[in-house]
């Protein structure tokens, strides 16, 4: 049934549908994160043999580099909600993204200073904001919350294949081909990136020709329509909506910025902790891996980007299999496993150089123990994630007109972002300034410590106070 009397657009049906949507998003943070993964094992050669950095020095340069693309996306990601939620479409501001990404691509490629490949880190961070807060707003306007934990650990598992072999290519090409051979792929990948976000049209796009695309995706949970609710039910569910109303007249910096209102609720912060601690771990590891590598192993840029496939793969099969537990289980019980489950792996990571065992042996230890890691990073993919939305979605829902006709969810995953890249900013400094200084068994037994403490407050915070059994979200 026609929405209205325009011309409708060519492959309406299955430009809008929910599978090109959601692949399409999924392309664009598998784009983002292959380029990100593509240069991690590179960067020591890199600067060690094309802008001459001293040996004693190449830590501390590849830390500085990572951190600058995160330092970029965490001063653009509250920007780029800002802008997606005050504008028609989110297609304009994800193709700029592109575009910034299309511009470091070249500059990593011909750079031949540290100035130069600072701006091109900068520039892929800036287009990481984009992707990042306007791709997982596509995903929750698309599937809706009930299906959120699913659909995210589902494209986290495939876009984990991204950092699962961008390493290996890069560490093939770089010794095969050079530079140019890295860039080469990198712009491939862009150009099909390109087309579909250009052919991509939203489902609110799409119902303006169509009105069966005005659903915005949303189901009713298999909980709440298994179980009739009762009178006592109903009183409960009217108690946590008033928690969430908005009382007075908020000022002006929140009437700008609404999500900013729900920053009072604690379980939003903790979200937010979450997600900062994922990000530290995930960047100590790509910091520090291939420095560790080359050090203890002797071990070459392909070798070293061999590693991550022990650490990514338990990603690339747990993903969805803990996004549906979230969906199913609720946030709580999630998070603390997962974040209590990497106390213990992230500590044994000190039994490898210590050398009891040989080179080949510590080449298997570690390999196993990385991918113990990668069950733990696995784990806590979502939680984060489906929290904050969770949090946010309440009051949305207790104050339909205050948040505007697109809701505040492109200025949450902004926010969301910003921890995340606080925690991909201040993870390679941290981590690679700790291993020059206590070691690298040291450094993991302080991630151990902050994974630990994350679990803790995790348990009383996430999903609501706790209840025997993990019941699920309050």
């Amino acid at each position: 049934m026609a929405g209205t009397g325009a011309r409708r657009p060519w492959g309406l049906q299955w430009r809008s549908s929910m599978a090109f949507i959601l692949t399409t998003v999924a392309i664009g943070l598998f784009t983002d994160l292959f380029l990100y993964g593509l240069v991690v094992p590179v960067l020591p050669f890199l600067l060690r043999d094309r802008i001459s950095i001293p040996d004693n020095e190449v830590q501390s340069w590849a830390s500085y580099l990572l951190a600058v693309y995160a330092l970029a996306q965490f001063l653009c990601s509250v920007p780029a909600g800002w802008i997606a939620d005050r504008t028609n479409s989110r297609q304009v501001p994800f193709l700029c993204g592109l575009a910034a990404l299309l511009g470091a691509t070249i500059l990593l490629a011909v750079g031949q200073s540290i100035g130069v490949l600072v701006i091109a880190r900068a520039l892929q961070g800036m287009s990481a904001s984009v992707v990042w807060t306007i791709g997982l707003a596509m995903i929750r306007d698309t599937v809706g919350p009930q299906n959120l934990g699913k659909a995210i650990g589902t494209i986290f598992s495939f876009i984990s294949i991204g950092p699962l072999v961008a390493p290996v290519v890069g560490g093939i090409l770089y010794d095969e081909i050079g530079y140019a051979g890295v860039f080469g792929v990198g712009s491939a990948l862009l150009g099909v990136d390109f087309i579909m976000r250009l052919l991509v049209l939203e489902k609110k796009i799409a119902a303006k020709y169509d009105s069966s695309f005005a659903s915005d995706g949303t189901n009713p949970s298999t909980d709440e329509a298994a179980d009739e609710p009762t009178e006592e039910d109903a009183l409960l569910q009217r108690k946590q909506e008033e928690r969430y109303e908005i009382h007075g007249e908020p000022n002006k910096l929140i009437r700008a910025i609404p999500v900013l209102y729900c920053l009072r609720n604690p379980r939003l912060l903790v979200a937010f902790v979450m997600a900062f601690i994922q990000a530290a771990l995930l960047a100590a590891f790509d910091a520090t891996i291939p420095t560790e590598a080359r050090d203890l192993l002797g071990f070459s840029s392909l070798q070293a980007g061999l590693l991550f496939i022990a650490l990514n793969v338990p990603c690339l099969i747990l993903g969805p299999l803990a996004g549906w537990a979230v969906d199913r289980f609720g946030t709580k019980p999630v998070a603390v496993v997962g974040f209590g489950h990497l106390v213990p792996v992230l500590l044994l990571l000190r039994l490898p150089p210590e050398q009891h065992v040989g080179r080949s042996g510590n080449i298997v230890l570690w390999c196993a123990l990385l991918a113990l890691n990668g069950v733990g990073l696995a784990i806590i993919d979502s939680p984060s994630f489906v929290e904050a939305s969770d949090v946010v979605q309440r009051y949305d829902k207790a104050n339909p007109s205050f948040f505007g006709a697109n809701g505040p969810y492109a200025q949450l995953y902004g926010f969301n972002s910003l921890f995340f890249c606080a925690g991909l900013t201040l993870g390679p400094i941290i981590s690679g300034t700790m291993r020059d200084r206590i070691g690298y068994g040291n450094m993991n037994a302080v991630f151990a410590g902050a994974a630990g403490v994350t679990a803790v407050i995790s348990y009383f915070v996430v999903g609501g106070k706790p209840r025997i059994g993990f019941r699920r979200n309050q």
